[in-house]
């Protein structure tokens, strides 16, 4: 395992223009970014076109063109990661959603983490819907779904990002929960 502090370091140097900083802390964050991207695709449907090893790549990609953010942690860095992957899952099903006039969106799942529907099988593009809707009603509560559910962060690790008590962060989880499931039954 890596020491916190050198992720820490190379993200500061990262968002301060050194370039090659970037290229010695991916592989010290690489097994987390494929345990992301492994809980990410684990909603998916079978044979779905992206790997998680793809879907790394493809944050990957997109954080290259991110420009002079001020990283704080590693656990900051995971969890713009953890919305690049999400951002990445949700752009491919609506490009598929296009292509087939609406027919093979992507499906995703609600684990007993998140038991907010007994239903299986939640559309990816809903979910992206109700959590950007949440977002206009409560910006933090949509971080916290999104840091938990797609970034996989413990309670104390959300609340380290967010700056908020891990009693607030549990408290934004419940009721983030309730109401996706009341925006997305609603949406059918």
């Amino acid at each position: 395992m890596t020491a916190p502090g050198s992720v820490t370091r190379l993200l500061v140097a990262w968002g301060k223009g050194d370039e090659a900083a970037l290229g010695r802390l991916i592989p010290l964050v690489e097994r987390e970014l494929h345990r992301i991207a492994r809980r990410c695709m684990a909603g998916e449907r079978a044979g779905h076109s992206l790997q998680a090893t793809a879907l790394v790549n493809e944050a990957y990609l997109r954080l290259v063109d991110i420009q002079h953010v001020n990283w704080q942690d590693r656990a900051h860095f995971l969890a713009m990661s953890a919305r690049l992957m999400r951002r990445v899952l949700v752009d491919w099903a609506r490009s598929k959603r296009y292509q087939k006039r609406g027919g093979g969106a992507v499906r995703v799942t609600f684990d007993e983490t998140l038991p907010v529907a007994n239903a299986r099988g939640q559309d990816l593009v809903a979910l992206d819907d109700a959590l950007q809707a949440l977002a206009k009603f409560d910006e933090r509560k949509s971080r916290v779904v999104e840091l938990r559910y797609f970034g996989g962060l413990s309670v104390e690790e959300t609340a380290e990002v967010l700056q908020v008590s891990p009693d607030t962060v549990m408290r934004d989880w419940k009721l983030a929960k309730a109401w996706l499931l009341r925006e997305i039954r609603g949406s059918r």
